[in-house]
């Protein structure tokens, strides 16, 4: 199966497991749930569910043991989303080539939107895979999630970035706002998935490494495709970090330096695989995909 395949088949499953969980628009809160769902079903890559699935495999567990908190690992990623298009953060009107949540419905609807599905997202994660069997697995892998994407991970990310902007590129912690504000829920999902495949904590400890490896990289690739790619491609308005005077790796050390840095980046992921992994070839092509992809 190519990559391209593989991606398709995972994005279909979790787009269906995200259609069981978000409950549909009705009753008082139908704006709510209107715009919760307006946001996570505009596309995009799954890439963080994707990885989650992916490395429950590779760990030797059951895909479906994965998938509904596989779906939770996007929901918090898209109310990431929701709330950094905001105009207090980095007001953007175009995410996934249509109008940002907040455009479509409004400031308030898009704030309690990414408040619903980061709740949301936490009681998938404590409930499934039900079973008093998984009790610990859940229990831990709520503790990875909000470790990753709380104030040590994600949201510190995502200010310090805002924090940063207008100031010299050098002066700015970049690498640490992007292990933070990206690599730091890339790295939760290949954690998640092989916290529920049974693996043990060495080998959960180095598929992190390569989570956090290619988040890094992800990233830096995000910032050269910000200056290099079209609307079209990005589906997001490109050239906004420039203006906005974003930390990035373009702005500190160039195009084709940063570009060098990621695959240096990917490299490191691909040695972090542990040996226990006999199967490889998927998180290998989801490392190289990292820098590989047009938008």
């Amino acid at each position: 199966m190519t990559l391209d395949a593989y991606l398709e088949k995972r994005r279909e499953e979790v787009d269906g497991a995200l259609e069981a969980l978000l409950p549909r628009p009705a009753g008082p809160a139908a704006r709510l749930l209107e715009t919760m769902r307006y946001a996570v079903f505009s596309g995009g890559k799954r890439l963080r569910p994707v990885l989650a699935l992916a490395s429950c495999e590779a760990f030797g567990g059951r895909v479906k043991d994965a998938l509904a908190p596989a779906a939770a690992l996007e929901m918090v990623h898209t109310y990431s989303l929701i709330h950094d298009d905001l105009p207090a953060m980095d007001d953007d009107d175009l995410r996934r080539g249509r109008p940002t949540a907040h455009k479509a419905f409004g400031e308030a609807e898009a704030i309690l939107a990414g408040d619903a599905l980061l709740t949301l997202a936490f009681e998938v994660m404590a409930t499934r895979p039900a079973g008093e069997a998984a009790a610990s697995r859940r229990a831990e892998a709520v503790a990875v999630l909000a470790r990753r994407a709380g104030h040590s991970g994600m949201v510190g990310g995502q200010l310090a970035d805002l924090l940063a902007e207008r100031r010299p590129p050098a002066e700015a912690p970049i690498e640490w706002i992007h292990r933070h504000k990206t690599g730091a829920l890339l790295a939760a999902s290949v954690e998640i998935g092989a916290l529920h495949a049974g693996a043990a904590a060495n080998d959960l400890a180095a598929i992190a490494r390569y989570g956090e490896a290619m988040g890094l990289a992800f990233q830096i690739t995000d910032d050269v495709l910000d200056r290099t790619a079209s609307a079209e491609a990005l589906g997001k308005t490109p050239g906004k970090d420039e203006k906005s005077g974003k930390a990035t790796y373009p702005a500190l050390v160039g195009l084709d330096e940063s570009r060098r840095e990621a695959r240096r980046l990917v490299a490191l992921a691909l040695e972090a695989i542990p040996s226990c992994v006999k199967e490889p070839a998927v998180l290998e092509a989801l490392a190289r995909y990292a820098v590989d992809r047009a938008h």
